[in-house]
């Protein structure tokens, strides 16, 4: 099994990172770096930045996640700032901007920064299309799950296998897979 160097302080993102890349080979080895957040209006270079400034600092290679919903009715809103959204507002506040808005197509979106040492960043992005729920439901999941409904269930009411085959991170994470089964096996 090969090793993939994660950092994240999130324990969340550190348990799915090690079941979506261990189901393709993948041991997940959480690394304490906190990065500085560059602030930008999208995830991809927030991602690169991440990556780079950890690979370099710790002369290895790194992977980083950023992640972000972005909401039709709210103009893309919250998106690169959905953490800092989420510390301040959290999902009730979130849910009554959302009230009496009909349009509540949302965009769960996640990039995986990826560097070497003195290498340039590499991004991959995985995104899920759904809809904002009226109401928090379930009790899975972290962040926007209880809030974001995919097929007529939250991402809070879906087991981690469900969710991990359908999610934004998943579908970010099996890019990243792909690309390491190309270029550094």
């Amino acid at each position: 099994m090969h090793k993939i160097y994660f950092a994240t302080g999130n324990a969340h993102k550190l348990r799915e990172a090690k079941n979506i890349l261990g189901d393709v080979g993948y041991e997940v080895e959480q690394l304490d770096c906190d990065y500085p957040e560059l602030q930008a209006d999208d995830l991809e270079t927030i991602s690169a930045y991440g990556a780079r400034w950890c690979a370099d600092k710790l002369d290895r290679d790194v992977m980083v996640d950023d992640s972000g919903i972005f909401i039709d009715a709210l103009n893309g809103f919250p998106g690169p700032y959905s953490r800092y959204v989420e510390d301040h507002l959290g999902n009730q506040k979130v849910l009554k901007l959302m009230e009496g808005e009909t349009n509540r197509k949302a965009v769960f979106r996640t990039v995986v920064g990826f560097c070497l040492p003195d290498g340039e960043p590499r991004t991959f992005t995985g995104e899920v299309v759904g809809t904002i729920s009226l109401e928090e439901r379930g009790t899975h999941g972290f962040g926007y799950d209880p809030i974001f409904l995919y097929e007529d269930q939250t991402f809070s009411e879906l087991e981690d296998i469900k969710k991990n085959r359908v999610s934004h991170r998943g579908n970010a994470m099996r890019k990243f897979a792909r690309w390491l089964e190309l270029n550094l096996r």
